[in-house]
């Protein structure tokens, strides 16, 4: 029997019930002074910390699909994202506005599995729901807000690398281009346990590493990689008006098994110009090298250039030979089309 579309109370009733398991057990984050219910929320910042803020976009067509995503990979990708810029300044995540448009037919079933992965990020990332807005529309539409904080001074920006600093990364690079690929060329909707898309549909900000950067001053500099290390390493560079040297044998690669691989699955390619992996990108002074472990908490960390003092990007191959390092990864006004599709070779510059 099909079911009638619920109402925008109806659906509001039904988020409220749903992130009412709040990540404190059942209990309201103590920085959430006033929370869903009234016409607006109310944070309370803790004594001796700052006020980190964020917001991002999660589009139908651009940043998933309704026939090849779960829905309950869009409810947790949608939040992870966001809070991933807040692990980036070395900030703790504390709670989100969520701004919704959905058609009527898909406030049932597709609308619960959605929240099923929404309380699912809000309980793993310790982020409450503290309210947001929702509307009809005849694709969906997902804008998260999430507030954070990091102690006072103890932020961590993209401005403060210096010549000399090595450069580093975490996990493993081109994971979640490879799981895109993989979905896009299944005939069905995505499994939520193959290890191939489940970095793509369910990304982990690394929030405890940058956490760890921050709060032991180890970073000069910290960003998250959501749009491929080749167009995110050139922003980094340009805040702190440096320049960066990196070697393609150093770059930590996703490993292709043979029956995924195919023209656009070059691991090279997905590690410097996939994007989603939301993985950190950091930079540290020599001196603290050696404070650095090869793993935090099962996660590698890798050296994979220095910065230099000459503002330009170049990349090392494993001959030795040294070529420019051109953007080629995610970029909404360069690309003719959609992110969700599979870029030619053509347009990556290695």
């Amino acid at each position: 029997m099909k079911r009638k579309p619920l109402s925008e109370d109806s659906i509001l009733r039904k988020i409220l019930a749903s992130c009412r398991a709040s990540p404190s057990g059942g209990r309201v984050s103590p920085s959430i002074a006033l929370c869903i219910g009234d016409d607006a929320a109310l944070f309370r910042p803790k004594p001796g910390y700052e006020t980190v803020l964020t917001c991002d976009w999660f589009l139908e067509g651009t940043h998933f699909l309704r026939d090849k995503h779960p829905p309950d990979s869009v409810g947790w990708k949608c939040l992870a994202r966001a809070v991933s810029d807040v692990a980036a300044m070395g900030g703790t995540p504390k709670c989100f506005l969520l701004s919704l448009a959905l058609p009527a037919s898909l406030t049932g079933r597709w609308f619960d599995d959605f929240l099923v992965g929404l309380r699912r990020a809000s309980r793993k990332f310790q982020c409450a729901l503290a309210g947001g807005d929702t509307t009809r529309r005849d694709e969906v539409l997902i804008n998260v807000t999430v507030i954070g904080e990091v102690k006072a001074g103890r932020a961590v920006f993209r401005s403060g690398a210096q010549a000399g600093d090595v450069i580093y990364v975490s996990g493993r690079l081109g994971e979640a281009e490879l799981g895109l690929q993989v979905l896009k060329r299944s005939k069905r909707l995505a499994s939520r346990n193959d290890p191939l898309t489940r970095k793509h549909l369910y990304p982990e900000p690394r929030i405890a590493l940058g956490q760890w950067l921050a709060k032991n001053r180890l970073a000069s500099s910290m960003m998250d990689l959501s749009d491929g290390l080749s167009s995110d390493l050139p922003r980094l560079c340009a805040a702190s008006s440096v320049g960066a040297r990196l070697e393609i044998a150093k770059i930590p690669r996703v490993r292709i098994p043979k029956y995924a691989s195919s023209q656009q699955t070059d691991s090279t390619r997905l590690a410097l110009h996939g994007g989603d992996d939301y993985e950190l990108l950091f930079s540290l002074p020599p001196h603290k090298l050696h404070l650095v472990p090869a793993r935090f908490r099962g996660v590698p960390l890798t050296s994979i250039g220095i910065i230099t003092g000459k503002r330009e990007l170049v990349i090392l191959d494993e001959s030795g030979s040294k070529r420019q390092l051109v953007a080629s990864g995610w970029d909404p006004f360069r690309e003719r089309s959609p992110r969700l599709a599979t870029r030619s070779p053509d347009n990556c510059s290695i």
